[in-house]
């Protein structure tokens, strides 16, 4: 009997066995629905989580983009230029020989992009994106309202200007780009290539604190930038000017280049670089930027181990009328602390000098011929473009 029970409950158990395996080769080969009624229950639980998550980060970014579009606009610029070409020729001289007239073509196009930073009419772009001082502007609204540039203030130390309309719009908030995360959502809004107007484009903070050279085909500019913000989601020539948001919908950067023969890299100008001459440009009307006027090269630590110098900023030129000259500071000179701070990272000084005040008198370390000498600066203005 005992080996009657045994027998029956063995052959049951091959049963259930090859019942699982003939299920799941028939379920891997046809695809039969009602098998996967028979997995077990954390099967289709993990697959909701994962479509939550799917689901939650999407709304983050349609979120942020639809709140951001109404304080986002497109910079268009109006200008006309002469140019040889065309069929109308004039005469030159008795043989029948001629020459092309000079042609007037207006050029109207989209080139950058803008965002609102206070909703009485200003809107942030980067100075490039506005560099023709005889061309018009205008910009142009998610829903295709235009209203003409009154006033443009160029900051002369940054990349930045300052657009002035006439309108009420909603102005995007701020955000904090000193603790900022490489791997945190960015998402980036522009007119892309000039064509496509409020492009939403998606990646991580991917770099900070980058210095590279960059370009723009469509812009016609090439410059230096410093302590900037690398990104991977897609910034092309168009999107300047634009806003990098975080997740919760605040700028923390503003779109500035993509590097000349790279892909998916990006940058963007840090929002906290640009706080402190925003609010003096509100109080003030005007960008007043404190003004050292020197021209220099950063010494590394290596360097300055080889060559037997302290580390600081060599000094190439000095501003004629400027507070370094003033203060006597000369080319040669190696400026080892500013304001007390010791001059050893790439960007320090910028950085410091842009934290002080116009007017504010600062302490200078300066080394020159093997002597350390202290030097006072007052720091003043250099004005701005208009």
């Amino acid at each position: 009997m005992k080996l009657k029970t045994f027998l029956v409950g063995f052959a049951a158990g091959v049963v259930f066995l090859f019942a699982i395996l003939a299920g799941g080769w028939l379920d891997r080969y046809y695809k039969l629905p009602f098998l996967d009624k028979l997995a077990p229950a954390s099967h289709p639980a993990t697959r909701v989580i994962k479509e939550k998550e799917v689901v939650g980060e999407e709304s983050v970014i349609t979120r942020v983009a639809a709140k951001a579009a109404p304080s986002v606009v497109t910079v268009s610029i109006s200008k006309t230029e002469l140019f040889l070409g065309g069929s109308d020729l004039a005469p030159l001289g008795p043989f029948g020989f001629f020459q092309l007239r000079p042609q007037k073509k207006k050029i109207e196009q989209d080139i950058g992009t803008g965002f609102v930073v206070d909703s009485s009419g200003l809107i942030i772009t980067n100075k490039h994106v506005v560099a023709d001082t005889h061309a018009k502007y205008r910009v142009i609204t998610k829903d295709n309202k235009v209203y003409p540039v009154q006033a443009i203030y160029r900051d002369p130390t940054n990349d930045l200007a300052i657009l002035k309309i006439d309108a009420r719009l909603p102005a995007l908030p701020l955000g904090d780009s000193d603790h900022l995360k490489v791997g945190q959502l960015a998402i980036a809004i522009g007119t892309a290539l000039g064509k496509f107007r409020h492009t939403v484009t998606v990646g991580v903070i991917s770099g900070l604190g980058r210095g590279i050279t960059a370009g723009s085909p469509l812009e016609g500019y090439v410059e230096r930038l410093d302590n900037v913000i690398q990104t991977d989601a897609a910034i092309n020539p168009g999107n300047s000017g634009g806003p990098l948001l975080n997740s919760a919908g605040q700028v923390v950067g503003i779109n500035v280049a993509v590097a000349e023969g790279a892909q998916n890299i990006g940058f963007a100008i840090p929002i906290n670089t640009v706080k402190s001459a925003l609010a003096n440009f509100k109080a003030t009307g005007e960008f007043r930027r404190p003004f050292l006027g020197v021209r220099y090269q950063m010494i590394s630590r290596e360097a300055a181990l080889l060559n037997d110098v302290p580390q600081g900023a060599y000094i190439r030129e000095v501003i004629s009328g400027s507070p370094a000259n003033k203060a006597g500071v000369k080319p040669g000179d190696i400026l080892v602390k500013f304001a007390g701070q010791r001059l050893d990272k790439p960007n320090k000084l910028a950085e410091l000098v842009n934290k002080m005040k116009v007017g504010q008198v600062v302490d200078l370390e300066i080394w020159r011929d093997g002597k350390t000498l202290h030097l006072k600066a007052k720091l003043e203005t250099r004005g701005q473009e208009k």
